[in-house]
């Protein structure tokens, strides 16, 4: 599990908890911000919007897309970069069609349908081509669950919004009776609340944790796709090394070359 991802939606959480203990009622205040229709407008219009938005299947495979933020990725750049000079010193030494045997001990479906285009014989281009073509393919899935966070924390202040203009329009057909101003109102603030609370706290972090998870497999399978290649160009192990260095950072860079050995010669 990402720590830091439970960490921050927890501390938040308490972080807003605590201040509102800090005022002139203590916790006891916290009744001031429980309110069923404020929660009923906000909460379940957004969700009735985005529902509406997405087929039954998108709406449920972007609510189940909160478990990936809170799962640390799998893939390491470092790894999978060491992973593909073993596999060039295996074709190196053995031939390309050697390495059909290695691709059944990856746990990568994604190297593994690059290795078996590679022993297939397949036309250089059109390896890459099929590659970035699933690159794009996976991109889109993973960018419709970052969507479906970003709309729903868009929706949550805008349904805020609604339930505050209730508020008041309730609010002004009472304003006969003075002393009910002050908590009619406050009631419908909440709502407002409610919808910032929604966006800021929970639907805007989880949006982008998902991009940069996207990000960051998105790389990793860019260095496959360049790895790949230059393993069926027959280049150099050492060359290889160095090429796909360049696009890990300077600090990554020099971590790999102190804990793992560098392709043969």
């Amino acid at each position: 599990m990402d720590i830091a991802t439970l960490v921050g939606i927890v501390a938040g959480f308490v972080f807003m908890i605590i201040s509102i203990g800090l005022g002139a009622d203590g916790f006891a205040g916290i009744k001031y911000f429980l309110d069923a229709p404020s929660a009923m407008i906000t909460f379940g219009g957004a969700a009735a919007a985005i529902f509406a938005s997405y087929s039954i299947a998108d709406f449920l495979g972007g609510l189940k897309s909160i478990k990936i933020a809170f799962k640390v990725p799998a893939l390491d750049a470092g790894s999978v970069i060491q992973k593909i000079i073993d596999l060039s010193n295996v074709a190196r030494k053995e031939g390309l069609l050697s390495l059909e045997e290695a691709a059944g001990e990856l746990d990568d479906t994604f190297l593994q349908k690059g290795i078996m285009l590679i022993v297939d014989g397949t036309d250089p281009e059109l390896v890459r081509g099929i590659m970035e073509t699933e690159l794009v393919s996976i991109d889109g899935r993973h960018r419709n669950n970052i969507g479906f966070w970003e709309n729903l924390g868009a929706m949550g202040p805008a349904w805020g919004m609604i339930g505050t203009l209730i508020g008041l329009v309730m609010m002004l057909y009472h304003m006969d009776d003075v002393s009910s101003l002050g908590p009619n109102m406050a009631v419908a603030l909440i709502t407002t609340f409610y919808g910032s609370v929604l966006a800021n706290w929970l639907c805007t972090p989880i949006a982008t944790k998902l991009k940069s998870i996207n990000d960051g497999e998105m790389h990793v399978k860019e260095i496959v796709v360049e790895g790949l290649l230059s393993i069926q160009a027959g280049e150099n192990p050492r060359v290889i090394e160095e090429k796909l260095k360049s696009f890990l950072s300077p600090a990554v860079r020099g971590s790999l070359g102190k804990g793992e050995e560098g392709g043969e010669e």
